[in-house]
C-alpha cells in the first residue's frame, strides 16, 4: 500500500500482474486473469473540499427519507475520486473498504494514507482486500495493522499476505477452486450512512489518472436503508473464517508461513513515510492542482441532484457457493440478475467489459429475444481489453452470440468520448493514453438500472463473490442508459456485425487471442 514512486500521475503501469512477483505471474496465467474491478482517495483532494459541503445536508435528507435510498452515478473518474476523498475526511465514526484491488502506485499510496488520518483522528477504520492482487509490503501491512484504530483482514490468503513461494505452489496444486475463488467486491462505507460501490479498484487507471492506459468505469453513490444494508454484508465477510487478520498471517513458526515483526519505532517511521508522501508537493503535478481547484465547484451540487426511491442490494455469501472441487456451483447475485433480466418487456442494455455466456445464460438469452426483447450489449474490443484470455471467450461464441440477435457494440481504444469522460483529456491526449471499458451495468426498459462489480462472464456467476444495487428509478435508469448508448456510438464502438473490429489489432495480438482460444479455460474466464 506504500508506493516509493515519485510524482503524482507521473507514469505508471496499467498491467497489475507487473506488480507481483513471477510466481504469481505464472499462476495467473495457470488460473486466468483474474478479473479486478476504488478505495477511498487522494488526502489533497480531501483538505480542497473541506468545508465546501455541509455533511448535516446529506444527514437532514436521510431523516426526510426513512426506509428509502438515495443513489447519485459516479461516471467519471475523478468525481469517483473526490467522492471518495470528501466522504473519507468527513467520517466522524467509521469507514469499512472492501476491494479486490488495491494497488501501491500513487492513488493506493494517498488511499493507504487518507484512512491512516481518519485512525488518527479516532475513525474506526476496517478493510478488507482480496490476497491475489493485493500491493503492499509485509512490514508496511503488519504497521497498518497495528494501530489502534485500524483492522485489516485479508480474504482466502492463498497466494500473497505471509505465504512463501511453495506455499503458493501446495495451495495451487491442493485446492484448485480455493485457489481461483476470490473476492470481487468494491465497497466503501462511511459511517453506516454513506457508500460507493461499482467497478472501480483503486489504481490510477480506475479514476483516469494513468499517463497510458484508462477504465471508462461507473461506480454509484448511495445513502439511506441501501448503505446498512451493504454494511451486513461486509460484516458477513468481516466475521467469516476466510478473511484472516493481517498480523496473524506473519506470526507463523516453520516453512508454511512467513514470519514478519515489525517494532514500534518501525511503525511510526512507516506512518511519517506515508504522511510525508501525501503533503508533499513533488507529488502533484501543475494541471492535477488546477484540476483539483475546479472540482469542488461541480460536486457541491451533489445534494441536490441525489434520486430517492427503492433500492435493492444483491451481494454474494463469503466463499460464493458451496462447492469444494468443481468451478460451478452459481451465485445469489447471478440468481438476482438472471430474475432481473426475465422482467424485461421490451428491452435490455448491458454494459460489461468481459462476454462469456455460459451455456444457461446463452439460453436465457435467447429465450428472451424469441419473446422479442431487444438486447443491446456494450463491451470491450480486441484492440482495447486488458484482458486477452477474457477476450478470448468471447471471441470464440461472437458469431453464435450474434446470430441469436444480440446487437453487440465493442469499445474502441481511442474512443471519442474518452474527452468528455476524462477532464485531464487536453493534458494527456498528447499520450494517446488507451481508453477501455470496465463497467458493470445492466439496463432494464429504461426503468430499472443494475450498476456493481458483476462481469458476464463464469468467473462472476460462479467464482467471484459479487455486489452491486438494483435500483428502481425511471429517471436514473434512462440516466444511465443514455450514457451507455453515448458508449455505443460509431465514434466510441464498432458494431460486431456490421463492421471488423478484430481488424484493428496487430496480427501478434490476434495470434495470442487465438491461443488462448484453444485452450480449456471457459470455467475460470
Amino acid at each position: 500500500m506504500v508506493s516509493s514512486k515519485p510524482g503524482l500521475l507521473k507514469k505508471t503501469l496499467p498491467n497489475k500482474a507487473n506488480t507481483k512477483s513471477p510466481l504469481i505471474r505464472w499462476a495467473l496465467i495457470i488460473c486466468i486473469f483474474l478479473f479486478g474491478s476504488s478505495l477511498i482517495a487522494t488526502t489533497t483532494l480531501a483538505k480542497t473540499i473541506s468545508g465546501k459541503l455541509n455533511i448535516g445536508n446529506f444527514h437532514q435528507q436521510i431523516l426526510q427519507h426513512p426506509g428509502k435510498s438515495a443513489a447519485y452515478v459516479l461516471e467519471r473518474g475523478e468525481e469517483a475520486l473526490l467522492a471518495r476523498a470528501w466522504l473519507a475526511d468527513h467520517a466522524q465514526k467509521s469507514i469499512e473498504v472492501q476491494y479486490f484491488i488495491w494497488s501501491s502506485d500513487n492513488i493506493g499510496t494517498l488511499a493507504t494514507e487518507s484512512l491512516l488520518r481518519a485512525a488518527d483522528r479516532g475513525v474506526n477504520v476496517r478493510v478488507i482486500v482480496d490476497d491475489l492482487l493485493i500491493d503492499a509490503p509485509d512490514k508496511t501491512l503488519l504497521a497498518l495493522a497495528k494501530h489502534p484504530n485500524i483492522g485489516i483482514r485479508i480474504y482466502n490468503p492463498k497466494h500473497s499476505v505471509g505465504t512463501p513461494f511453495h506455499k503458493r505452489v501446495i495451495n495451487l496444486l491442493t485446492d484448485f477452486r480455493g485457489f481461483n475463488q476470490r473476492m470481487h467486491d468494491k465497497v466503501f462505507i462511511v459511517d453506516n450512512d454513506f457508500a460507493i460501490t461499482g467497478g472501480r479498484n483503486m489504481a490510477d487507471e480506475y479514476f483516469d489518472f494513468d499517463h497510458e492506459y484508462n477504465f471508462r468505469d461507473r461506480d454509484v453513490l448511495l445513502l439511506g436503508s441501501a448503505v446498512k444494508k451493504m454494511r451486513d454484508s461486509f460484516e458477513r465477510f468481516w466475521l467469516n473464517p476466510i478473511s484472516i487478520p493481517a498480523e496473524e498471517l506473519y506470526d507463523g513458526i516453520g516453512i508454511m508461513q512467513k514470519h514478519v515483526v515489525v517494532d514500534d519505532q518501525t511503525v511510526q517511521n512507516i506512518y511519517k513515510e506515508l504522511h510525508h508522501y501525501a503533503q508533499s508537493p513533488e507529488n502533484f503535478e501543475p494541471e492535477i492542482r488546477q484540476s483539483i481547484q475546479n472540482i469542488p465547484n461541480q460536486f457541491k451540487q451533489l445534494s441536490h441532484t441525489l434520486i430517492w426511491g427503492d433500492i435493492d442490494v444483491i451481494n454474494d455469501m463469503p466463499g460464493k457457493n458451496d462447492n469444494k472441487f468443481s468451478l460451478g456451483g452459481g451465485s445469489r447475485s447471478a440468481t438476482a440478475l438472471a430474475n432481473l433480466l426475465k422482467q424485461a418487456k421490451s428491452q435490455i442494455i448491458i454494459q460489461s467489459p468481459y462476454l462469456i455466456l455460459p451455456h444457461k445464460a446463452k439460453v436465457l438469452f435467447r429465450d428472451l429475444i424469441k419473446q422479442g426483447i431487444k438486447i443491446q450489449i456494450s463491451t470491450n474490443s480486441l484492440a482495447s481489453t486488458d484482458n486477452l484470455q477474457a477476450f478470448s471467450g468471447y471471441r470464440s461464441q461472437r458469431k453464435s452470440l450474434l446470430k441469436t440477435g444480440v446487437d453487440i457494440y465493442e469499445f474502441k481504444p481511442n474512443a471519442a468520448n474518452q474527452q468528455q469522460l476524462m477532464q485531464r483529456y487536453q493534458q494527456l491526449k498528447h499520450k494517446k493514453p488507451k481508453f477501455a471499458l470496465h463497467a458493470k451495468t445492466i439496463v432494464i426498459d429504461s426503468k430499472i438500472a443494475y450498476i456493481g462489480t458483476f462481469n458476464l462472464d463464469p468467473r462472476s456467476i460462479n467464482l467471484n463473490t459479487e455486489t452491486g444495487v438494483i435500483i428502481h428509478n425511471e429517471k436514473l435508469a434512462k440516466q444511465v442508459e443514455a450514457a451507455i448508448r453515448q458508449d455505443m456510438l460509431p465514434d466510441n464502438s464498432w458494431n460486431a456485425r456490421l463492421d471488423d473490429p478484430d481488424s484493428h489489432s496487430s496480427l501478434i495480438k490476434r495470434s495470442r487471442t487465438l491461443f488462448w482460444q484453444l485452450m480449456p479455460i471457459n470455467p475460470l474466464l
